[in-house]
């Protein structure tokens, strides 16, 4: 009988979680269609406000301010909650946007002063040699301003680019996720156990492999991020070790006036052991290096809400 309990209860539960997914989902598709027939602009106003409102209420917030706390100890209490005031009006602003993505990248290099985007003349001469010089490529990025946009400019401008990104555990969320993003994202790639293979084979196609890389992955490698010790996902550097081409970085800043700024990195060059190989810890430490060196000129614009150590 208590086993006959047991199973009942564990049964409902299995039940009530697949329903609550099902509203989730069914919640974020409503929102996702419906936030595409207002004004972008207004509509990442509000979101940024809700999100300022709403985000200090939240489990995240205190994981924010511990994380803040540890990066940043010089910084005053007033200064951690004016960065964290920052990461929830750029987070409710990513929200809003990922709504419109197939709009909101809108450069012209024929008259790129009516452009909400800025390149420099650095970064606008590193893409083009990504694009013409004939080889892969491996370009890093990390959740800074939004995170979204990377892969946007790369197949507006001619970047055969494959993209590893991680499906939503709801599938109804997912499908109208990809339905935005295969927009005008290339080749999408989801997290699995078969993505390695599926990136590399990208690579030895000539497309550029683009992934994000500045979250905990507990079977990563260990690297020092803001004086800390943490883990990083190792695939950029497994990938170059068979394939070897360049590798960058990209990054979105977000600037007054709805406007942004893209930048390209110059090359990340790999770390080699004694043998020439290269060796998988030091890439990763110098990729994570490179995001560091973001993170500290914008603070308020990187996703400090996740638990990068552990």
């Amino acid at each position: 009988m208590t086993a006959l309990i047991a199973r009942t209860k564990a049964r409902f539960r299995e039940a009530s979680k697949s329903l609550g997914a099902s509203a989730v989902g069914a919640l974020t598709v409503g929102m996702l269609r419906t936030t595409r027939y207002f004004d972008p602009i207004k509509t990442a106003d509000l979101f940024a406000r809700i999100a300022q409102l709403i985000g200090p209420r939240l489990r995240e917030h205190r994981i924010g301010r511990a994380n803040l706390v540890a990066a940043f100890p010089e910084k005053s209490p007033d200064e951690i909650d004016a960065i964290l005031a920052g990461v929830w009006d750029n987070l409710g602003r990513v929200g809003a946007e990922f709504a419109h993505l197939d709009k909101i990248w809108d450069y012209s290099e024929a008259h790129p002063e009516t452009s909400r985007i800025e390149l420099s003349p650095r970064t606008y001469e590193l893409f083009h040699q990504l694009r013409l010089d004939g080889k892969p490529g491996l370009i890093f990025a990390s959740h800074l301003a939004n995170w979204e946009m990377p892969a946007l400019a790369a197949v507006a401008h001619g970047l055969d680019a494959a993209i590893l990104y991680r499906k939503p555990n709801i599938a109804s969320a997912d499908r109208i996720i990809q339905e935005m993003r295969q927009v005008k994202m290339g080749t999408l790639i989801p997290a699995g156990r078969d993505a390695p293979l599926r990136l590399g084979e990208a690579l030895r196609n000539g497309q550029h492999v683009a992934m994000l890389v500045d979250q905990y992955m507990g079977n990563g490698v260990e690297v020092t991020f803001f004086g800390r010790k943490t883990r990083a996902n190792p695939t950029l550097a497994r990938l170059l070790r068979q394939v070897e081409c360049p590798v960058h970085g990209v990054r979105i800043i977000r600037l007054p006036d709805h406007r942004f700024r893209a930048e390209l990195s110059e090359e990340v060059k790999p770390v080699r052991d004694a043998n020439g190989q290269i060796e998988i810890q030091g890439t990763m430490q110098a990729v994570t290096s490179v995001i560091e060196g973001w993170i500290r000129e914008y603070p308020e614009q990187w996703l400090w809400l996740h638990r990068r150590w552990r």
